[in-house]
Order: structure tokens, then C-alpha cells, then sequence
């Protein structure tokens, strides 16, 4: 429930917890006056003093005993107004929902106008609010049976605002569709590859597509076959696990025409095949369908906020398994676009795949691609694990994708794919393509290899083989799954709807 008010009075807040920013002159903040007659005029000695801090992202708690609900103040340092930006503001709210696991409050009250600034308007607060604290309290406990500690949840939320405006509701309503589909990605990010196998994930896109009302198409070992995906079939060739090809259609004109393709490698586990990975390296592998995460997160806000804008996302799923039947290096495969592959690598499966996928997606009427991939190594010892890597055909197409990406705060940087690098990739004595042309620009190699099946459709390639997982907590949330891409993804289409 969301309760919010259209003049901040703070004897009347009926919240269990406040939220305050506290800036370096703090003294300027409109009404912070009245905010210490109503708690306290020593709150302004202990902000001078420094127990509360007011640098950047720094939380201090403190109680409240003469005030009617309010039990509790949590303040958040922002640091000097002039410097701070909607990302850090963000960060800082995160770090809000990783105290509010702590404090397990009933309801929540965050007096809005104390975190603006001139260039954050009280409407940007309420969106970050939502989307920060959304994400930093979510928790993963998975199959663990010595837990009694029972799921949080907020029942309450209180916006304090002096703006009759329902619009600043609704930002923080968004801000919240946001978090909810970072945190579902997360969680099949985190699902165990025994449980979340390719049958699972298209139950699971079946289940999304009823929810919000997609055209629905999950398509099995048989009509795979059917279909000629000689890429996909020759990843599965190892498993028992059936394969799937998973399609969710949002039709939001009349004609479907003008399409933003969203394509997922959905690997439920990698052991790289007859090229095989370490004992180490291959732990962590049920990450690797971390972009089906991020493109069913990503459909999940399109049902939610129905921009004006046709999407389909396509997803091909199998896991890459070894047995006697598994495809191995020195193999030619033909994929569904008739194009024949020379095997040089079998852990170099996620580009196959794709390959079916993004050309099922031209075949379905895709305009426009964005294939999404935890694709190499690469990406990670180019660019580390905080950055998402980036190929592009198309420099219009890119600059709205940066847009979307500078919004969400998500760091993508773009490498380059040059004619030399298509050569390489196309360098085989025996078929059209070879899919692991060399260790050395190995992300600009796979990304590369996917875009020979793009063709002339504007198209972008994103490797988040380094951020759709990490090792450590962080202002976000703990380890694991990320559900990187979701909000990105999300916005470029939004943004491509308003541009119509």
C-alpha cells in the first residue's frame, strides 16, 4: 500500500520508519527546521558533530521515543547536492533496503523533497526510491532447511511530498515493476541447473506469457528439428535434457511491423562439452542462461507498463553436455539459416545457438536486434567484471541503446568489429564460418560470429559474462545473479516507443 501525502507534516507521519537525506548544508534543506522541532533540535547538533554523517551513502539509525508512530530515523548521507547523480542516489537507496532487512520495519516513510536537488526533481526521488530500495533488499536464501527466518516484505510505504500530484505516485509505482522483474531475473539466475532445466524456463515463459497476455510459442525437440536449427540441435546433441525455443510475442499496434527483437542464450548449465572447463571454471555455469533471465525480466515490465511498441523476445535453451553422442571440435553443423560451421570449440556454444535464434527472430518479423549473451571470457579480461561489452551495426540504433544504458546506470562499453575480425571468423577449409576463430578478441570473436546471422538488421550485441553474476555483496543486493540488462533492456524499449 502506498500512502502519500500533499503537505509534509511530520507530526502526522504514520510510518514505523523515516527516511532523511542529510546533504553538507543540511541547515539549507527546505523545512529542516520544522523536521528537529518535531524530533529533535539536538538531531542538528549530532549532524555538526558528525555522529550522523552526511557524506555520500553513509546510514545512521537512531531512535525516536516522542513521536506518536515514528519509532525509528534512518538517515542517508548524499554528500555535497551539486555533485550528486541519480545513479548514486540509487546506490544509496539500495543501501536503505539492505538496512530495512536488518531492522524489518512495518512500514516505511521517506520524506521525498530531502533528497532533491536541481536536477533531481522530487518525481526522479520516488523512481529511485522504489527501484534502489526494491532491489537492495532482496535476499536469495535457495534450498537451505536450517532457516526459520521468515521472508520480509513491506506491507507500507509513505511518500512525504508537498506536490498535489498523483504522477509522483505512479513514478514510484514504475520504480517498484522495475525492482520486481531485477529480482525474478535474479532468481533463475540463481536456480540450480538441475531444477531450472529448459523445460522449466519455457514453463516459466509460459506462465509469463498467460500472466500478461503474449503470443506464446515454446517449440519442442521435434519441431525444432523441423525447423532446421542445426546449431541449437548440435549444442543438445549431449543431453537428456529436450531443448527448447521459447517466443513471446507483444503486439502493441495494429500491425506488426517496426519489431524490437530481444534474444536470450538460455544455457541451464555449461560444462564447455568435450571442451570441457575446469574443475574450478565450471562452477557457477547455471549462470549461464543469465540473459533469459534478463529478456523474460525485461517482458516483464513490457506487460506491466505496455509501452507502444512491438517486441518479441526469443530465447533458445538447452544445457551443453557430455556423452557419447555430445558434437565435438572438427564437426560441421548447418544451422537454420543454411549456413555450415566448422566445431573448432564446443564451450563456444552460446554463439550457436544464437545463431539459430536471432535468425528464428528475422523469420518472426524482427526489425531491430539486441541478442544478449554471458558469451566469453573475453569481455571479462577486457573490460572486468563491472562493465557489459557491446558490438553494433548500426550507430543510430546504438545511441538510443546508450541512452537507455546512462539511464538505468548499467556501464556498457562498446568495442570495435572491424573487417579483419569478420575474415577471421569466416576463415575455414570445410564450411561458411568457424566459430572459434582465437583466444585474442575473443568477446569481438563471438560477438562477431552472431552478428554473420544478423546481417543488415540493425543489431546490437551485449556480453554479460562479467556482470550477470558477481562474487560479493554489494549496494544492490548479495552475490550472485544480478538480473544485469533487465532495466536497460526495458527502457531502449520504452525509449523507441516514444520516438514514434
Amino acid at each position: 500500500m502506498i500512502i502519500h501525502t500533499n503537505e509534509v507534516l511530520f507530526e502526522e507521519v504514520q510510518s514505523e520508519t523515516l527516511v532523511v537525506a542529510v546533504s553538507k548544508h543540511v541547515e539549507n534543506t527546505p523545512k529542516w527546521d520544522t523536521f528537529l522541532k518535531s524530533f529533535g533540535e539536538h538531531i542538528g547538533d549530532w549532524v555538526k558533530s558528525g555522529d550522523i554523517s552526511t557524506d555520500l551513502k553513509k546510514i545512521v539509525k537512531i531512535p525516536v521515543s516522542n513521536h506518536e508512530s515514528v519509532k525509528r530515523v534512518l538517515f542517508v548521507g548524499i554528500g555535497d547536492r551539486k555533485q550528486l547523480t541519480q545513479e548514486r542516489l540509487r546506490e544509496a537507496f539500495g543501501l536503505v533496503g539492505k538496512e530495512l532487512l536488518v531492522s524489518k520495519p512495518e512500514s516505511l516513510g521517506i520524506w521525498l523533497p530531502s533528497f532533491t536537488t536541481d536536477a533531481i526533481t522530487v518525481a526522479d526521488v520516488a523512481y529511485l526510491a522504489a527501484e534502489g530500495i526494491g532491489m537492495g533488499s532482496f535476499t536469495y536464501e535457495g534450498y537451505k532447511t536450517s532457516s526459520n527466518v521468515p521472508d520480509y516484505y513491506l506491507p507500507s510505504i509513505e511518500l512525504l511530498m508537498d506536490e498535489e500530484d498523483e504522477e509522483i505516485v505512479s513514478y514510484f509505482e514504475v520504480g517498484t515493476i522495475y525492482a520486481d522483474a531485477v529480482n525474478e531475473a535474479r532468481i533463475l539466475v540463481n536456480t540450480p541447473g538441475n531444477v531450472l532445466t529448459s523445460t522449466q524456463l519455457g514453463e516459466y515463459a509460459r506462465e509469463l506469457g498467460e500472466t500478461y497476455g503474449f503470443e506464446t510459442e515454446i517449440l519442442g525437440k521435434k519441431e525444432i528439428e523441423e525447423l532446421g536449427m542445426g546449431a541449437l540441435l548440435a549444442v543438445n546433441q549431449g543431453s537428456v535434457e529436450e531443448p527448447r525455443l521459447i517466443a513471446l510475442k507483444y503486439q502493441a499496434t495494429d500491425d506488426w511491423t517496426d519489431v524490437v527483437g530481444l534474444v536470450g542464450k538460455g544455457i541451464t548449465f555449461d560444462t564447455g562439452g568435450y571442451s570441457i572447463k575446469t574443475k574450478t571454471g565450471i562452477v557457477g555455469m547455471k549462470g549461464d542462461m543469465g540473459v533469459a533471465a534478463a529478456v523474460l525480466g525485461a517482458m516483464q515490465i513490457i506487460g506491466e507498463l505496455r509501452p507502444n511498441k512491438n517486441v518479441i523476445a526469443i530465447i533458445a535453451s538447452t544445457d551443453n553436455m557430455i556423452s557419447g553422442n555430445a558434437f565435438k571440435p572438427d564437426d560441421v553443423i548447418t544451422s537454420m539459416s543454411g549456413k555450415t560451421i566448422e566445431i573448432l570449440n564446443t564451450d563456444a556454444e552460446g554463439r550457436l545457438v544464437l545463431a539459430d535464434a536471432v535468425t528464428y527472430a528475422k523469420q518472426q518479423g524482427a526489425n531491430y536486434i539486441v541478442d544478449v549473451a554471458t558469451l566469453t571470457g573475453g569481455v571479462i579480461t577486457a573490460l572486468g567484471y563491472d562493465k557489459t561489452g557491446a558490438l553494433t551495426n548500426n550507430e543510430e540504433f546504438f545511441e538510443t541503446f546508450m541512452e537507455s544504458s546512462l539511464e538505468t546506470g548499467e556501464f556498457v562499453w562498446r568495442l570495435p568489429l572491424t573487417e579483419n575480425d569478420k575474415k577471421r571468423i569466416r576463415k575455414s577449409d570445410v564450411a561458411d564460418l568457424n566459430n572459434s576463430p582465437g583466444g585474442d578478441g575473443h568477446m569481438i570473436f563471438g560477438g562477431g560470429f552472431v552478428g554473420e546471422f544478423v546481417e543488415e538488421t540493425p543489431w546490437i550485441h551485449l556480453d554479460i559474462a562479467g556482470t550477470s553474476d558477481t562474487k560479493s555483496a554489494h549496494d544492490f543486493g548479495p552475490k550472485g545473479g544480478t538480473g544485469v540488462m533487465v532495466r536497460t533492456l526495458a527502457t531502449l524499449v520504452e525509449r523507441m516507443a516514444e520516438e514514434e
